[in-house]
């Protein structure tokens, strides 16, 4: 894909990075360039906005955050097989038969899994991949049937609680030592989709600061990492998406390395017989898709926490939430978070400050008032 020089704007999915991004005395020989990839997997779009002297650089970078974004998506794959790789799906394969030897990342990301599942009170679960296989399946045919002019299906109940009945951590046991996962009920499965891509933008951002890049912007298909501050030290402007559609919803200020995610009920969803929209990200309590919220955003040091905390926040209460947020700001004074609500503006809580956009009530944790522009 070709690459433009000075181009006059980030290419974000879900968060549009807006302001100037000129030179600055400081560095004189820095250019601003970027490309997408649209075969680095995770079925989004992975796009590298950053300063480089020379186009030359700015691609061997570019390269390595593909090729890194791929070998993250084969590890932590549940629908296919990689000769040579044992991944999620290798696991999912050998439930109730063996234990599986993995590397070091999928240990490190179940591991985190589970701190949120305990945290969230089983909200997060990574184990309840039978339930979101059948969720899974019901999306593709309703996709196909809603390009077709029908309404698509949803799963009985019943059969979602059966599948509920294959999940728990109690049947997952993670050796270390041994660098071993062993699912010990044949009809477990995990999925790790609500943390998997946040946690590999974090990483694929990690290797290319390691690498020398100093100014960058790493989209993961609205997951999005910051590496530093622009040149010439300036803060980072943060455009969050209106839900509609229609620009951004709230813009933000903020400085250095940061992780950005939103999760919305606007993406991977399919219009079903009674009208609802059912998106990807599906209550554990319900087993439906959860209708809380049209958009939850994390703002943290953290991608994989930002990626995890934005799938929990999305599937409980406001009250429920903040309380959450509130309880791991105080265990992690060094790396909180920052969250922002939007929902249906006759939703809004008592008590809570924000404001009216549209047809949306936004709001807020107070540790974001410093860095609102708007």
């Amino acid at each position: 894909m070709k690459m433009k020089k000075k181009i006059p704007a980030f290419a974000l999915s879900t968060l549009l990075m807006l302001g100037g991004c000129g030179q600055k005395e400081a560095e004189p020989t820095l250019n601003r360039y970027s490309n997408m990839a649209l075969d680095a997997g995770f079925d989004t779009v992975m796009t590298l906005t950053g300063f480089t002297e020379t186009e030359e650089e700015f691609t061997q970078y570019f390269n390595t955050m593909r090729q890194e974004f791929l070998r993250y998506n084969a590890l932590f794959d549940v629908y296919n097989n990689y000769d040579g790789l044992n991944n999620i799906k290798t696991i999912n394969d050998n439930a109730g038969i063996q234990p599986v030897e993995v590397g070091d990342e999928i240990i490190d990301l179940l591991k985190t899994a589970r701190e949120f599942y305990d945290l969230s009170g089983g909200e997060f679960d990574v184990t309840m991949g039978a339930v979101l296989q059948i969720w899974h399946q019901y999306r593709e045919e309703g996709l196909e049937l809603n390009s077709q002019g029908q309404p698509g299906r949803i799963p009985d109940q019943q059969q979602l609680e059966e599948a509920k009945a294959c999940s728990g951590w109690d049947k997952v046991e993670i050796d270390e030592e041994n660098n071993t996962v062993y699912l010990t009920d044949s009809c477990v499965s995990l999925d790790v989709g609500g943390i998997a891509k946040g946690y590999a933008a974090g990483k694929v951002a990690e290797t290319l600061q390691q690498q020398g890049l100093q100014h960058a912007t790493v989209d993961a298909g609205g997951n999005v990492c910051t590496i530093n501050n622009k040149p010439g030290n300036e803060n980072w402007i943060i455009g969050i998406r209106n839900p509609s559609g229609n620009g951004s919803i709230a813009t933000l200020s903020l400085p250095t390395s940061s992780a950005f995610v939103s999760s919305g009920d606007y993406e991977r969803y399919y219009i079903a017989e009674d009208g609802r929209q059912m998106h990807h990200i599906i209550d554990p309590q319900t087993l439906q898709p959860a209708d809380y919220f049209h958009q939850v955003t994390i703002i943290t040091a953290d991608s994989g926490v930002a990626d995890a905390l934005s799938t929990s926040l999305f599937t409980m209460s406001y009250e429920d939430g903040l309380a959450l947020v509130e309880q791991y700001n105080a265990q992690h004074p060094d790396q909180t978070v920052g969250v922002m609500w939007v929902m249906d503006k006759d939703r809004q809580p008592e008590g809570a400050e924000g404001f009216v956009q549209g047809d949306y009530f936004v709001t807020w944790t107070q540790n974001m008032n410093d860095t609102l522009v708007q």
